[in-house]
């Protein structure tokens, strides 16, 4: 019974940590509190008010303890609602990564299953590059994840006054590769950088160099951001 994720998709999910922690900030301040309902035929959730449109990521059944891939399922295949998160599978596939290519994720074996189904949804968010995913009760030991697909959702943009501690926060989150938390975050903002050493650049879109260096262990030693010609 596997008890861990592999390293492909740790690596994977690394990738979106930081960018990812801070897009659902995003989303949870842009959300209205209330009651929520979803009309799965057209790709609708509604919570507090406010109507999104959503693709439907996965479900986690709390009895047995699995995941299953909203592309998965048997109900949904060919569904519009799902149509965006077929996209999750095929990269699994294409990059080798189980997790994300088999439709139904046994997570039994995990310290924590419910963590373990969460950290499935985030990276499934980051690899289909929604702002956000939404889990909510659907029955009583059965709980479904949504992926706004809705451009009203505002994304997070990148702050050099806050960069060091997104990146901290990012690497903090899973714990298997700082570097590649760094470089995953400015992937997802689509700031050139570069491998330099024991260090990343990246040329920030205000005119900004930023540096992040890391220790023997790969850990964060150091984030600096400072103004080219400075």
């Amino acid at each position: 019974m596997t008890n861990r994720f592999s390293d492909a998709f740790l690596l994977e999910a690394e990738r979106h940590a930081a960018w990812g922690a801070e897009q659902l900030q995003v989303l949870t301040s842009f959300l209205p509190e209330g009651p929520w309902t979803a009309e799965l035929s057209s790709c609708t959730y509604q919570q507090g008010g406010l109507e999104l449109r959503v693709a439907v990521l996965g479900t986690y059944d709390m009895d047995e303890r699995s995941w299953m891939w909203g592309w998965a399922n048997p109900g949904w295949q060919g569904a519009e609602v799902v149509a965006l998160t077929e996209a999750v599978g095929r990269y699994g596939r294409a990059r080798g990564i189980p997790e994300l290519a088999d439709g139904l994720v046994d997570l039994a074996g995990f310290d924590d299953p419910h963590r373990a189904a969460e950290m499935l949804a985030f990276t499934g968010m980051g690899v289909a590059g929604a702002p956000g995913y939404l889990g909510q009760m659907a029955g009583p030991a059965t709980r479904v994840y949504f992926l706004p697909d809705d451009p009203r959702v505002p994304r997070a943009g990148l702050e050099p006054v806050t960069l060091p501690r997104v990146l901290l926060t990012g690497a903090g989150l899973i714990g298997h590769s700082a570097p590649q938390v760094v470089r995953g975050f400015f992937e997802h903002h689509r700031v050139p950088h570069r491998v330099e050493a024991d260090r990343i650049v990246a040329e920030l879109p205000d005119g900004n160099t930023a540096e992040v260096g890391f220790d023997g262990l790969g850990r964060i030693s150091g984030v600096g951001v400072d103004r080219i010609g400075r």
